[in-house]
């Protein structure tokens, strides 16, 4: 089915996809004005290891790899992306600098795997990257600088974990999302306990919004978009679909302008579009890359 015209049932799963990944940023801003960002984390997968948990069973092959992507796209990369929206004041600018992690796969790929550069994915990354530094520069984004740097951080993390994963034994996305979360929990939990303050505050001060903003975390991003993205890649080559899910960063920059007071002047839209643009170039390079040596 790869070179077929995606069907109504594909297309309505990755809009499904992109509207539950671009509304849970905005989730993630307003949780954090709440409560502290680490402890919204720890209940994001408290809820997510109870639906996940049936799905992780023996056997665990390479399980110190395993557990090592767990702790990295877990506690680290989830803890620097609520921390950054914690930071920041509006939704925008972060969401677009945790595109990146695409270009940084590709980059980490070729310096950590040897695997080949081709010149228009070079082009994307550095139109991505000064993309972010140009949105980032507005006098307004630039108030938010050390949440964009955060979130290109975590960004870098996941596309650390991603080539790790390229090099490690296959495990069904469910169970390998399910321990991701079993193992974020408690690790984030730990954090908040050491590192934060205000965790019963929070408690007590959250709206029902506010928690509705944690369930769709926990039950919408970590699991039903989980399990829809595993549906599609089980029919589609992955690079068939990623250039799509970057339309959740556009529901993201919307939400946060419509609901959440964004400020969207000419320079951060065009830093933005930029950012986006280079993403997509990456991303089509890396399908085209991987199409070849496929054939």
């Amino acid at each position: 089915m790869i070179d077929q015209k995606l069907t109504p049932l594909e297309i309505g799963a990755i809009l499904a996809i992109v509207v539950i990944w671009g509304v849970n940023n905005a989730a993630a801003k307003l949780a954090t004005e709440y409560m502290p960002p680490l402890m919204v984390a720890g209940l994001r997968f408290a809820i997510a290891g109870l639906c996940l948990a049936p799905f992780v069973r023996p056997p665990f092959p390479n399980w110190k790899a395993m557990l090592l992507i767990a702790f990295l796209g877990g506690a680290v990369h989830y803890g620097l992306i609520y921390f950054a929206f914690s930071l920041a004041q509006d939704v925008s600018p972060v969401s677009v600098a945790t595109q990146t992690w695409i270009p940084f796969t590709s980059l980490f790929a070729f310096l950590l795997l040897g695997e080949r550069l081709k010149w228009p994915a070079i082009v994307g990354m550095l139109i991505a990257f000064v993309g972010v530094a140009w949105m980032t520069a507005d006098p307004h984004a630039l108030q938010d600088w050390e949440a964009i740097v955060i979130g290109t951080l975590a960004a870098a993390v996941w596309a650390l974990v991603t080539v790790i994963a390229r090099r490690t034994t296959a495990v069904p996305p469910l169970k390998m999302q399910g321990i991701l979360a079993l193992t974020a929990m408690p690790t984030m939990a730990l954090g908040s306990y050491v590192f934060e303050s205000g965790q019963v505050e929070g408690l007590r001060s959250a709206t029902p919004l506010v928690w509705a903003s944690v369930v769709w975390a926990g039950l919408f991003s970590s699991v039903m978009a989980t399990s829809l993205l595993f549906w599609l890649v089980q029919r589609r080559e992955a690079g068939r679909v990623t250039p799509y899910l970057l339309g959740s960063t556009v529901v993201s920059v919307l939400m946060g302008w419509l609901f959440m007071g964004d400020m969207l002047t000419s320079q951060i839209i065009i830093g933005a579009a930029l950012t986006m643009v280079g993403v997509v170039v990456v991303s089509i390079a890396e399908r085209n890359l991987r199409a070849g040596a496929a054939r």
